[in-house]
């Protein structure tokens, strides 16, 4: 059983990690053409595609043209501990043991504009590259095209999924890039709800936590078999079978 998630616009490369294990993204290469073609953007160009204020353009501007290899503990930090963000905030990777990392490392897998698919322990160096973002380059008009099934085919390598079960807490915008009707898995998508205003419904902010805490859930138990995430009950939430459909599993939750 193997589970994606996405990673966050938010960054930590000022906390000290909490390990000294790491790992190499597998699509460096493909990051360095990215970069090379990112490297050629102004500053306004920056701004108008990534619809960010000058400021932020700026650096990630500065971020894109410090960006180099190889990755080193000085220069990179393992992905899960650099990313912060909401989902993130219910993962707390910083309080993971060497036991959880490992686990992590084998069963969790972070998708990415710039790096593809990251594994936890992988290093990176700081980015701004959303998924979704329309990004002309020399594969073709987006990121989507850029990456193609590369994506794919990665996860469907993993060990993990060798039992055909992919769990999905990444969001649409990074989904998309798997490429769900080709991916040979049967893909699991827990939804979370919120009770407001006489109904369940999702709201994004609980909903991106909710993820994190269901990745720490799998990680802190070892799951390997999807029915266990039923048990799943962090932060008041349940599983609703009554709610749920096929493979869009519903976990609701009454108070937050």
């Amino acid at each position: 059983m193997l589970t994606v998630i996405s990673p966050a616009k938010t960054l930590d490369f000022d906390t000290p990690v909490s390990t000294n294990k790491y790992s190499e993204p597998r699509f460096l290469d493909q990051s360095q053409q990215l970069i090379e073609q990112l490297k050629k953007l102004s500053s306004q160009e920056i701004a108008n595609l990534m619809k960010i204020s000058d400021k932020l353009a700026g650096l990630n501007m500065a971020r894109f043209q410090q960006w180099q290899t190889p990755f080193t503990e000085e220069n990179a930090k393992q992905a899960i501990l650099a990313f912060k963000g909401d989902v993130y905030t219910g993962l707390a990777a910083e309080t993971l043991d060497d036991k959880g990392l490992d686990f992590a490392q084998q069963h969790l897998r972070i998708l990415s504009g710039l790096y593809g698919v990251l594994r936890p322990l992988d290093l990176m160096q700081p980015y701004r590259l959303e998924m979704g973002t329309p990004f002309q380059n020399d594969a073709g008009r987006d990121l989507y095209s850029f990456w193609g099934d590369q994506i794919r085919q990665s996860l469907e390598a993993e060990p993990a999924l060798k039992d055909g079960v992919l769990i999905n807490l990444a969001s649409n915008e990074y989904f998309k890039a798997v490429d769900a009707k080709k991916l040979k898995a049967t893909i699991i998508t827990p939804v979370f709800k919120d009770w407001k205003n006489g109904q369940y419904k999702m709201i994004s902010f609980y909903a991106k936590k909710a993820r994190g805490l269901m990745s720490r859930f799998i990680i802190d138990q070892q799951i390997n078999s999807p029915e266990k995430l039923k048990q799943f009950d962090s932060d008041g939430y349940r599983y609703s079978e009554e709610m749920s459909q096929k493979n869009d599993w519903v976990f609701i939750r009454d108070n937050h």
